[in-house]
């Protein structure tokens, strides 16, 4: 399933709204926005087989998605984007995650050394340039990956984290025509902690250090009791940047251009 995809979200367009993407999305969104999570991604593996799958960070939340698809399949694609400033705890948490659920097709996406050798050769890009520090460790290697072997994949996202996720349906048209699902866009919080403790799932190391959600270390800080609220608070803190730029709408973005978008 290859489809072509308007990259340009602004104002509705004609052929925006043609775009094979677009109907694909619309319509299993309407047929899907009040499914349960495990659901949703059922219906994905099932719609793609063979040509989805799951990105995600092993964050702070990550282990409820990935537990839900190793229910389901554990030779699922996952895409895991190392790049390169994780925590060290994030590295060890991913691969203690994936053995414990028995997902045998986890993918270490890492960015181009000529990425880093042009642009970031001191390993301090995020210091001058946010935008362009995650175009080249996160979504460019993230297209990479994706645009030759994929015509879908899965985000952990959700609407309580508010700002441009808010109104996040549970399956959308994505960037270059790829169909993303959202299997968790309608929970809470809540349920969230809820899953975790019912299976028994181990939490992101740093969890209990103050940090609700987990990035980078330069750009991940924790954060107050009080500012718990706002989960992504601790994201970029000090700047007006909130989202990293996967889920940006694109042709893929060319290592000197700025993009801010949305995280796993």
């Amino acid at each position: 399933m290859n489809m072509a995809y308007d990259s340009h979200q602004g104002a509705p367009s004609a052929s925006r709204a043609a775009s094979p993407a677009a109907a694909v999305a619309a319509s299993m969104n309407a047929r899907l926005r009040e499914a349960s999570p495990e659901e949703v991604l059922r219906a994905a593996l099932e719609s793609f087989p063979g040509r989805v799958a799951l990105v995600s960070s092993f964050g702070a939340e990550s282990a409820v998605l990935l537990h839900m698809l190793a229910a389901i399949d554990p030779n699922a694609p996952v895409l895991f984007l190392d790049t390169g400033h994780l925590f060290a705890q994030t590295l060890d948490y991913r691969k203690g995650l994936a053995a414990r659920l028995g997902l045998t097709d986890v993918r270490d996406l890492r960015p181009a050394f000529q990425d880093l050798a042009v642009h970031d050769p001191r390993a301090d890009l995020w210091k001058t340039n946010t935008d362009l520090c995650c175009a080249i460790r996160k979504v460019q290697p993230l297209d990479r990956a994706l645009l030759p072997d994929f015509d879908a994949w899965i985000t952990g996202r959700k609407r309580f984290h508010g700002g441009s996720r808010a109104n996040l349906p549970v399956v959308e048209a994505g960037a270059e025509g790829k169909i993303k699902f959202n299997p968790l866009a309608n929970w809470s919080k809540e349920q969230i902690d809820a899953y975790m403790v019912e299976h028994d799932l181990p939490p992101h190391p740093l969890v209990e250090f103050g940090y609700p959600s987990v990035g980078c270390w330069p750009c991940t800080k924790p954060v107050e009791a009080g500012e718990v609220s706002d989960i992504r608070a601790g994201r970029w803190q000090g700047s007006e940047k909130t989202e990293c730029g996967i889920h940006t709408p694109r042709s893929v973005l060319a290592a000197g251009e700025q993009d801010v978008g949305g995280d796993i």
